[in-house]
């Protein structure tokens, strides 16, 4: 039996702290449904602790008045931390999340410590101020931080949207804190731990994980500036109208139905292992990014569905320690009956199982989904229209490349998507015409110097880059005097 790690306290401005009360989360493993971790559950008033902390170090304490070479300076050692331990933490999420290993290192940990790199490569060409001439004389122009962030992270890829918020916030000069996914808490402590060490100063950093009480208490806090949210549509809306009423600026990445467009002339020796790798293999298809929506030339239809149920039946499914193992287990019980659930509403809508669509032999304990590609999709389909969070694509057949953008575009959100062509011109031209936040030509990318963000229902604002380090900034005007006329 795994031993349980446990967690006493609360990493409250900076130090771990008694918690207000005895409750506590219990982390339970997708592969074994066993406890394997278990932390104290955050009250309101634990946040009321956590916000006055953040507030005066904001307001009186050194971070926001540093220098921002000595901030990077502790970021970069933030960074560095993670990049030396980035095997322990893949590990860390996998045991709580089911993230398999073959991704965990890359997708979990070592894309955490790219984002670091990347803030901390955009913070290298900041200016604090700027002076220009407006329409009645010189005008100097300053970025300061927002303030308070709190920043309320999911279960799925916990530090790589952890460290979108916490490194450019950081940079910044804000005060944050962070609300960790109840069902991933550990690697959240682990991470305070790591900042503590680096040299943070005290109230900089709270980490509180917490249920969805507290955390609706978190985000309609008069003490926070702004929300930075990354988790489902409903979430988002509810935090965006609980922030109204203190005038919060909130950015929000929510959630994804995205499209692969196979172009006629798509060299499938290309797009098969890039649609594969932008679904099944993307955290077992528990990715927001995931491409799942395949637009097919009808031409080509055949050939394409072939291809695919081949590449989706030749997937390891396993043990998530197992580095041959490329789907891994959903995160809960909930998680994978939401997939079973929608796998039944596709076959009730008319749409063909091509391979997959249940539970796979042999693993009957763990909350394991078979990599399932349904054909003969319409794009007016539930199974076409809302996230299901899974390794669940739809086939789509369109009879023109106007149609093709039509029906991408035929959609809630816009967060990711992709276009195979081997012209490239054509290809990129394609993709000029998606509405969607990232897009790839013949490949899955996400881009952590670049940013990152939806249309429509997929969110407001962007990370990564300096896009998202933008985004922890308020801008001043100061209209400075005239210069006397001799």
């Amino acid at each position: 039996m795994t031993e349980i790690l446990e967690h006493h306290a609360l990493f409250i401005g900076g130090r771990w702290a008694e918690p207000a009360g005895p409750d506590t989360i219990e982390v339970v493993s997708p592969v074994t449904e066993q406890v394997v971790g278990r932390v104290p559950r955050a009250t309101p008033a634990d946040v009321d602790r956590a916000v006055a902390a953040a507030r005066d170090a904001f307001d009186h304490g050194p971070w926001p008045r540093m220098t921002l070479a000595e901030r990077v300076g502790i970021v970069g050692r933030i960074k560095d931390a993670l990049a030396a331990r980035h095997r322990e933490l893949a590990e860390l999420v996998s045991l709580q999340n089911g993230s398999p290993m073959l991704f965990a290192v890359r997708g979990q940990a070592l894309s955490a410590v790219g984002v670091f790199a990347s803030a901390l490569a955009a913070a290298a060409g900041f200016q604090e101020e700027d002076e220009r001439q407006g329409t009645g004389g010189p005008v100097l122009v300053r970025r300061e931080p927002v303030g308070v962030v709190a920043a309320v992270t999911p279960w799925n890829v916990p530090q790589l949207t952890i460290a979108g918020k916490l490194a450019p916030a950081l940079l910044a000069g804000c005060t944050v804190v962070l609300k960790p996914s109840p069902e991933t808490p550990l690697d959240a402590n682990w991470l305070a731990q790591v900042c503590a060490e680096a040299g943070l100063p005290e109230g900089v950093l709270s980490v509180l994980p917490a249920d969805r009480e507290t955390s609706a208490h978190l985000v309609a806090h008069p003490g926070i500036d702004k929300v930075a949210f990354t988790g489902s549509v409903a979430a988002g809306k509810a935090i965006m109208a609980a922030a109204a009423r203190n005038l919060t600026r909130v950015s929000l990445e929510l959630g994804g139905k995205s499209a692969a467009i196979v172009l006629d002339d798509a060299d499938l020796s290309v797009a098969v292992p890039a649609i594969v790798g932008g679904t099944c293999a993307a955290n077992s298809g528990q990715a927001c990014v995931a491409l799942t929506r395949v637009l097919v030339p009808a031409s080509r239809y055949d050939e394409v569905a072939a291809a695919l149920t081949a590449a989706f039946a030749a997937l390891t499914v396993g043990d998530p320690a197992d580095p041959a193992t490329v789907v891994g287990p959903m995160v809960t019980r909930a998680q994978q009956q939401r997939n079973l659930d929608y796998i039944r509403i596709g076959q009730e809508e008319g749409a063909k199982v091509l391979v997959g669509g249940g539970v796979p032999e042999g693993l009957d304990t763990g909350w394991y989904v078979e990599p399932t590609l349904f054909g003969d999709v319409t794009n007016d389909m539930r199974i076409a229209r809302e996230e299901i969070f899974g390794p669940v694509v739809c086939l789509i057949r369109y009879e023109t490349e106007a149609e093709a953008v039509d029906l991408a575009n035929d959609s809630d959100f816009g967060l990711s998507g992709a276009v195979f062509g081997t012209d490239i011109e054509r290809a990129t031209e394609v993709a000029r015409r998606i509405r969607t936040g990232t897009l790839t030509v013949n490949g899955f990318r996400l881009d952590l110097a670049a940013p990152f963000g939806g249309y429509k229902n997929s969110g407001i604002g962007r990370e990564f880059g300096p896009e998202g380090l933008a985004t922890y900034f308020e801008y001043k005007t100061v209209n400075l005097p005239a210069p006397a006329v001799s």
